[in-house]
């Protein structure tokens, strides 16, 4: 991802080119708006509640989100400013208002505490532990201390033809990345970050494997997190 910075990001389905197909893709293959209902309906989403939609894609589920609660404040954040354009013309067509920011997920422009809540979907398959690691952790901070953080992503598959559909997904976004994901550690990602409470709260099967949404919360009186060997897979 990148944000005027130098640094270099991976589209969201691994090529630029597979960008303005996005939607339709996602839509196809992927039972999109089943999972982010799911987790739209997970989430204790409330009137002037501020929330942060990471990695914010194309804006399905910001839109999405606003439409359920229209008094919440939301804000969506993505490295891709082609989806971001997408996602603006997308809410603009849904009538609802949302304030879109480019920036790294581990580089955010907020404030310490600012958010209520933290959503992502599919998008944590695409980082190695590293940027897992400090991607949750800026996550930590700027949520608010007894905040939400809920994530839907690839998770450990539920059949062995979940796992032999999941390596053409691997294939696509790279074994490297994905490999923390089938081997269940997504909870170990969030605790290891301090949050506290981490849920595994459902799991959807697709054409590619099986996605879980999980739940974890930053604790009211905040601990210290786990010594840097955190950010390193075993």
């Amino acid at each position: 991802m990148k944000t005027g910075h130098e640094q270099k990001f991976i589209p969201a389905l691994g090529f630029h080119l597979f960008t303005p197909f996005y939607d339709l893709i996602v839509g196809l293959t992927g039972r999109e708006r089943t999972v982010k209902k799911a987790l739209i309906q997970h989430a204790d989403l409330q009137p002037k509640q501020k929330v942060l939609d990471l990695a914010c894609g194309t804006g399905t589920l910001a839109v999405m989100v606003k439409k359920f609660e229209p008094a919440l404040e939301l804000s969506a954040v993505d490295a891709d400013q082609r989806m971001l354009n997408k996602a603006r013309r997308k809410a603009v067509s849904a009538g609802v208002s949302i304030g879109f920011d480019q920036a790294l997920s581990f580089s955010m422009p907020y404030v310490d505490a600012g958010f209520d809540q933290v959503l992502s979907t599919m998008f944590f398959h695409h980082l190695t532990w590293d940027e897992k690691v400090r991607s949750v952790r800026e996550v930590y901070r700027v949520l608010q201390p007894g905040g939400q953080f809920y994530v839907a992503d690839w998770g450990a598959p539920d059949s062995r033809l979940m796992r032999l559909l999941f390596l053409t997904v691997q294939l696509l976004d790279s074994f490297a990345t994905t490999r923390d994901h089938i081997a269940g550690r997504m909870p170990e990602l969030f605790s290891g970050q301090g949050f506290v409470d981490v849920k595994q709260l459902q799991s959807v099967n697709t054409i590619y494997g099986t996605i879980t949404l999980y739940r974890a919360v930053k604790p009211s009186h905040p601990l210290l997190r786990t010594s840097d060997n955190s950010s390193m897979p075993a």
